[in-house]
């Protein structure tokens, strides 16, 4: 778990072009501004191309994917 949380959080700093998500894993991505729609498409091609793991747009829900410990949460439960 801890490998895959690095990975995320890695992921997450490039295509959010921004290091708040490893600072405090518990920021709220969208309401921050921190991830869009046009991020959210990249980082779940991201997410299959490195990690191996498919995520369609309708298995992603806002509010399940709200801040970098629940997209590890969530990824970690369909690894």
């Amino acid at each position: 778990m801890a490998e895959l949380r690095e990975q995320v959080l890695d992921l997450l700093e490039e295509v959010c072009e921004n290091d708040i998500v490893k600072e405090n894993p518990d920021v709220l991505l969208f309401e921050e501004g921190v991830l869009d729609s046009f991020g959210t498409v990249s980082l779940l091609v991201e997410i299959q191309e490195r990690l191996g793991i498919e995520v369609s747009i309708s298995d992603f829900d806002r509010d399940e994917w709200a801040t970098p410990n629940m997209i590890v949460k969530k990824l970690a439960e369909m690894k």
